[in-house]
């Protein structure tokens, strides 16, 4: 008994139990409650996605339902075009010292996202940024990967399992931020089996989507990651709790190793969103379907007045007196070749129901609400492919095509700021975490293929040594992440190409117009101008290396043959050794005289 009220006593005085897990909870149905209407949003655009709409149009009539996909086919073009910008990063130092831990980096990176399957998650958070308005990405450290080595995780995070303070813009501003997700019981209790008896209460399940599978949660239970920030010293800390109803599976403030210093060291929740349109008031954006549905709803409304009246006019219908002497099977059965009817068949008996014929201008206003919907999405011609205006010239179609796709380019950019945020995320999981080497294989720009093996004791706290006897300190390592595509568009490398073909034909790479060539790139601005600028200053001055070279060859061919000129004296290869009286090429002197003279001889001869 002693015993039992000794671990009782000890479990409550733990910082984060019972307690502190139900007010927890509170604040959740807080947060749940103040994203209802964004929740009611995402699980009705999903139905708009999947050209389930007409549940939302029909308003409970079974009626001739027509779908048309105008609108899915700018979701198809918008994700086709964020998927030609994927996004690589260049890592760049803060300080010169740290020039080649940059590079190095920067080669590591992306291995380490490929590693994570980023292009998928890049390619379901774009769906998901255009569907909805908001993609996130969850950064974590797994601890269970490489068989308990550990390594980063990235993934797509569902908007609807994340809750957030209601009223903020920076999610990092949020006092609380809480992630719900269903796990099989059988699951939970094979880790956690102190967990019998307690699965399948407290808290209410998440929204979820209309799937077209049957879904059963019966033998599920909500489980609750919970992050807060906590002010210690003037220092803000990251703390981390996952718990199921009211029972706490793990606590960060609770275990010794982790209540200084926090879950993460960089005090961030471990979440980056990407908002397509951003409002004020919500870290969550909305997407193209928000835009689009009402000109798609009209779209298809007019399609099914227009398909009804074709079908009408098409499928004839007819009068029947109710005393009339015709008889119906025999009439609509056109495999008969004889009616019988009654006497006193009159006119009136059958009359054809007579059907107004459909003006154009019906017609007209359901095109200009698809142009309506294409304007507005910034889904037009030119961009799908097609041309304008009798343009046939590839460079001019790819001009039109650039300048159609500034929304495109845009969201682009939105998406590399999420992007850097995600990788500075991951530089700092790699400072805190990569104590031991890790071997990557890394692709240089010719293709070769390098192993390289990597930890973080480059990005760890530096010693600055002593001035004057006193201790500078240590400082950190810091980066800038500068981002471009990895993959750029056919249109846009069509554009590059001919750029640089019209470079070379101006002689910009001609190193005696190096100088020339630097003023006039200064003035310009197009994608990797630095790297251009650094190649033609590179010649030039390999050029001036070499014409200073050529000038002191010729001094020395001066000093060597004289006055002659330099260059048009012999080169080492061509020079034949001087015969001198005493040897001819290791030849002795009385040989040389004996030939002489019998060659004298043979002349006068």
């Amino acid at each position: 008994m002693m015993l039992n009220v000794a671990a009782q006593t000890a479990v409550s005085a733990l910082p984060i139990g019972k307690k502190e897990v139900e007010n927890a909870s509170r604040i959740l149905q807080r947060y749940k409650a103040g994203k209802s209407n964004l929740e009611r949003r995402v699980v009705e655009n999903e139905q708009w996605y999947k050209l389930r709409h007409w549940e939302y149009i029909r308003g409970g009539r079974g009626e001739l339902e027509p779908t048309s996909a105008w609108l899915f086919h700018c979701l198809a073009n918008k994700h086709a075009d964020a998927m030609d910008n994927f996004p690589m990063p260049n890592i760049l130092p803060r300080e010169e010292s740290d020039r080649g831990e940059a590079e190095l980096l920067g080669s590591v990176l992306p291995v380490i996202l490929d590693q994570c399957d980023f292009e998928e998650t890049y390619s379901a958070i774009q769906r998901n940024k255009l569907k909805t308005g908001t993609g996130i990405y969850g950064c974590f450290w797994d601890r269970g990967k490489h068989g308990g080595l550990g390594d980063i995780s990235v993934v797509k995070i569902d908007v609807i399992n994340l809750f957030w303070e209601p009223g903020i813009t920076d999610i990092q501003r949020s006092r609380n931020l809480f992630h719900v997700e269903l796990y099989d019981n059988d699951i939970l209790l094979a880790d956690y089996p102190f967990l019998e008896g307690k699965l399948g209460t407290g808290l209410a399940d998440v929204k979820k989507y209309v799937y077209d599978d049957t879904v059963d949660t019966s033998e599920k239970s909500a489980v609750v990651d919970w992050y807060y920030k906590k002010r210690v010293g003037g220092k803000t800390l990251l703390h981390y709790v996952k718990y199921v109803g009211d029972t706490v599976l793990f606590a960060s403030e609770n275990d010794p190793a982790m209540a200084a210093s926090g879950w993460y060291r960089h005090g961030l929740y471990p979440f980056v969103f990407d908002p397509l349109f951003t409002v004020e008031g919500s870290p969550a954006g909305f997407g193209y379907i928000d835009i689009g549905k009402n000109a798609q709803t009209y779209i298809d409304k007019g399609n099914q007045a227009i398909l009804k009246n074709m079908l009408a006019g098409a499928a004839p219908r007819y009068f029947i007196r109710s005393d009339g002497a015709v008889n119906e099977e025999e009439y609509a059965d056109l495999s008969r070749d004889f009616i019988h009817v009654d006497a006193g068949l009159g006119q009136d008996s059958i009359l054809p129901v007579q059907t107004k014929g459909l003006n154009d201008i019906y017609v007209s206003v359901v095109n200009n609400k698809v142009e309506e919907l294409k304007q507005t999405t910034g889904t037009r011609d030119v961009t799908l492919g097609g041309t304008s205006g009798g343009v046939t010239a590839a460079s001019a179609i790819a001009a039109l095509q650039e300048a159609a796709s500034k929304d495109s380019r845009n969201i682009a950019r939105a998406s590399y700021r999420a992007y850097r945020k995600l990788c500075l995320m991951v530089i700092e999981l790699m400072r805190e975490f990569y104590d031991l080497p890790r071997c990557f294989r890394i692709v240089g720009e010719k293709g070769t293929a390098r192993y390289v093996s990597y930890s973080n004791a480059g990005l760890r706290p530096q010693s600055q040594g002593m001035e004057m006897g006193v201790d500078m300190g240590y400082r950190v390592p810091l980066f800038d992440i500068e981002v471009s595509a990895q993959k750029k568009s056919p249109y846009s490398r069509l554009s590059q190409n001919e750029m640089a073909l019209n470079f070379f034909e101006r002689g910009f790479f001609d190193p005696r117009l190096a100088d020339q060539a630097s003023a006039c790139l200064e003035m310009m601005d197009f994608d990797r101008k630095n790297f251009v600028m650094e190649r033609v200053l590179k010649n030039g001055g390999l050029y001036r290396e070499l014409e200073a070279l050529k000038g002191e060859l010729a001094k020395l061919s001066a000093l060597v043959y004289g006055n002659k000129p330099a260059l048009d004296a012999p080169s080492p290869d061509t020079v034949k050794p001087t015969v001198t009286d005493e040897a001819v090429a290791g030849e002795p002197a009385v040989t040389k005289k004996a030939r002489e003279r019998t060659a004298m001889a043979a002349s006068v001869g």
